[in-house]
């Protein structure tokens, strides 16, 4: 099975990079040629290993917008939102949607008020991406829902530790914050099950 997602990832990870392609009218960071299929191929089998095929969805979903993202600094509506009823179908086998529903409201909730607080330091593309995130994880849970929004701010923080280590950045430097929320789901979904 894992093996089969894998086949699945490459396909994808060929769809992928041809809907990253479709925002290069965007100022847009160079993507390594291979770099995306591998690394679709790659999530998508763990995350069928680790947590199960209702999750691999959410998965080649998540790394197209880290990749938008990342290239772009947008997290487009176009992706997101149809991601919401094709990862609730996808969760209805877990016999957890209602859980997941309350972890996608509760999510969006938390990261909508941060976004109200402070509008110039988040956009409202990662709040949506926090109801994202907390649909899927909160199918696993509470402490799921808990462990995915920390990670993804954790993970986002060292980021830009690491800006002002190096002289790259500064306490006002911007950088997509998507990427950073996805990698802490999408390892909360590999440690959490």
């Amino acid at each position: 099975m894992v093996a089969f997602m894998a086949l699945i990832g490459l396909v994808c990870g060929d769809r992928v990079r041809a809907l990253a392609h479709a925002y290069d009218h965007l100022p847009a960071r160079p993507l390594p040629p291979g770099a995306v299929e591998s690394l679709t191929a790659a999530v998508a089998a763990l995350v069928a290993w680790r947590a199960g095929l209702p999750y691999v969805c959410f998965a080649v979903v998540g790394i197209a917008l880290a990749v938008i993202d990342w290239r772009t600094e947008t997290l487009p509506d176009a992706i997101i939102l149809p991601a919401y009823p094709v990862t609730a179908l996808a969760l209805l086998p877990t016999g957890e949607l209602g859980r997941a529903l309350a972890g996608g409201a509760a999510l969006a909730a938390g990261y909508g008020l941060l976004w109200l607080l402070r509008p110039d330091a988040m956009g409202f593309g990662d709040v949506k991406l926090a109801g994202l995130i907390g649909l899927v994880s909160g199918a696993l849970g509470w402490p799921a829902v808990v462990a995915a929004a920390f990670a993804g701010q954790l993970l986002g923080a060292l980021y830009a530790l690491a800006l002002l280590v190096t002289g790259r950045g500064t306490r006002h430097t911007q950088f997509p914050f998507g990427p950073f929320m996805l990698l802490g789901a999408l390892t909360t979904l590999c440690l959490a099950w």
